[in-house]
């Protein structure tokens, strides 16, 4: 099985990545940062990182924006530093010209330890989708579709460790704008057995990897 999506914790950065999805894909961790942007809104988390290539991210107060080509591997965001049932509103757009990219609210909680996605468009199809599908659910004017998938001695928030994966993949890709109700996701994970914990920090990000070309820019609000 693919194994992607890792995140580590370093001393004054929370570190988080999704991987590529080639076999045995093991990159490192990148950087996930505590920002002094839009306090007023609680958006306190900027996410930078990247391995290779060139990335050109540009956090706002309200926001980010990102250019790209040749990536190897990136992910960057904007966010807050804990997560909740909040309705996050996106506003923009992204573009793909080469590589896989994906948009998506991304969080974790710990007790138990889970790595999430509300995935809102993949250029692949699939972006993280991986492990074993367990229904669909209708949140937000389309269907998704439900996956876990467990990650086995790999690094998380709490350091090495063996955690799940749940990841919502929307069928009619928005790259745009949109509503992410995440009690919607959350209630369905529930009712499938998938429970989270206590919540950690929760994004909408941009990721692209396998020399990634394109372009991200959006508005977040969220209560």
């Amino acid at each position: 099985m693919v194994a992607f999506s890792h995140l580590a914790v370093a001393a004054s950065a929370i570190a988080t990545v999704f991987a590529a999805p080639t076999a045995n894909a093991d990159p490192d961790p990148p950087d996930f940062e505590l920002g002094p942007h839009n306090l007023a809104r609680r958006q306190d988390y900027n996410q930078n990182y990247k391995t290779s290539g060139n990335v050109n991210f540009s956090p706002a107060n309200n926001g980010y924006s990102v250019t790209f080509s040749g990536a190897g591997d990136f992910v960057v965001g904007k966010g807050w530093k804990t997560g909740t049932t909040r309705n996050i509103t996106f506003d923009g757009s992204t573009t793909q010209t080469a590589g896989t990219v994906l948009v998506s609210v991304y969080g974790w909680t710990t007790n138990p330890l889970v790595e999430y996605y509300v995935q809102e468009y993949t250029s692949n199809g699939a972006g993280s989708a991986q492990g074993q599908k367990l229904g669909t659910v209708t949140c937000d004017g389309s269907v998704y579709d439900i996956w876990k998938h467990q990650q086995v001695n790999q690094p998380s928030i709490q350091g090495t460790s063996t955690f799940w994966q749940y990841i919502s993949n929307r069928q009619t890709k928005r790259p745009g704008s949109g509503t992410v109700t995440t009690s919607c996701h959350f209630d369905a994970w529930k009712a499938a057995g998938l429970n989270l914990g206590s919540h950690n920090y929760q994004t909408l990000s941009t990721e692209g990897w396998g020399n990634a070309g394109g372009n991200s820019k959006y508005t977040i609000t969220g209560a």
